[in-house]
């Protein structure tokens, strides 16, 4: 290499190695990100939309854990359809930094296909908007504690940040409806199209491929609730786990098993994800439960539960989609069995 090529390799080490280094500390800071992107979202918001945007975190406790997913003509925040670009461009950056790519993208499909619900469904009884989508800040002391809240129908995001740092990232909520599109459209869904399909396939694969024995731990009932436990509530159901343990599955069950929590967990920055693996592992997989309800089968009602010590799965797939297809309406949840919200479970 020639003296001049060496130097120009120099310069561009010295340039890049800031960036790289910040990068990496961007990836590996979540809260910081997610602070930075608060702040700037709420910088450029007028006085009126602060007034709806920002609560205060102590005061208005009671709106800081109030959640659900459900179609609702009123929910605290700002919605998407008040923002102008720049604020909507905004939002969807601070909703980024709350989530992985893979969770960003879940979200964002799951706010368009509101436009194939409201195509399908016409003149209804809810109002179906990809902009009627929610955003709340409790507090605006970026650089200590604050909560933020991204809501509306079949999402729920929440997450508290104390001193830079991700103290809890649940009620994580996802949902879909439809599970699967089945029904030729104009709002740009290619029939086939799956949201949250790894949710639904693992867990097919995981019970399917039990055998008697385990079977008859597993599933704890021919029929499937019609809902997740607990929606809306503050804090998780703090019964004893059901179903059958990760320690009496096989290698390969073991596997599929993780790879399907794995789906739920890494819905947040990489950090945060890793953060909640290495719990569930340090509290020993092998006690974690896996139960079943219902059909085998796509297309009939089926539910699964998800237990370890620090986190709670549920996944229900009973009612019909838009179009009238049966089971073909997925709501599924993360939750912290220690505490959503960053408060202590009694």
């Amino acid at each position: 290499m020639s003296r001049v090529a060496r130097r120009l390799l120099l310069l561009v080490l010295i340039v890049l190695t800031p960036v790289v280094g910040w990068t990496f500390y961007r990836e590996t800071s979540p809260g910081a990100e997610l602070s930075d992107a608060a702040a700037e979202f709420v910088d450029l918001l007028d006085a009126d939309q602060r007034k709806t945007a920002l609560l205060s975190f102590e005061d208005d406790t009671a709106q800081r854990v109030e959640w659900h997913f459900i179609p609702k003509d009123h929910r605290k925040g700002l919605q998407i359809k008040h923002m102008n670009k720049r604020q909507r461009e905004a939002a969807h950056a601070l909703l980024e930094a709350a989530l992985s790519q893979m969770g960003y993208s879940k979200a964002k499909r799951i706010m368009s296909i509101e436009a194939l619900l409201a195509e399908i469904e016409g003149e209804g009884r809810f109002i179906r908007d990809p902009e009627r989508y929610y955003f709340t800040l409790f507090g605006a002391n970026f650089g200590g504690r604050w909560g933020l809240s991204i809501e509306g129908h079949h999402l729920s995001l929440n997450f508290v940040v104390a001193d830079g740092k991700v103290i809890s990232s649940t009620p994580q909520f996802f949902a879909a409806n439809p599970g699967v599109v089945m029904t030729e459209n104009k709002s740009g869904f290619e029939q086939g199209t799956r949201i949250l399909a790894k949710e639904e396939t693992l867990a097919f694969d995981l019970v399917n491929a039990l055998d008697d024995t385990q079977r008859a731990a597993a599933i704890i009932d021919e029929t499937a609730p019609r809902e997740i436990r607990a929606a809306g509530e503050l804090q998780p159901p703090q019964e004893a786990p059901a179903g059958i343990p990760a320690g009496q599955l096989t290698s390969e069950q073991q596997k599929v098993l993780r790879q399907l929590i794995e789906e739920y967990a890494t819905a947040v920055p990489a950090k945060l994800s890793e953060e909640r693996l290495a719990k569930i592992d340090a509290d020993g997989f092998d006690g974690v439960h896996f139960a079943w309800a219902g059909a085998t089968e796509p297309g009939i009602g089926h539910y699964y539960r998800i237990q370890g010590d620090s986190f709670l799965i549920e996944f229900v797939n009973t009612q019909p989609d838009v179009a009238g297809n049966p089971a073909n309406h997925i709501h599924c949840v993360w939750r912290d069995m220690h505490g959503d919200f960053a408060i202590p479970a009694e």
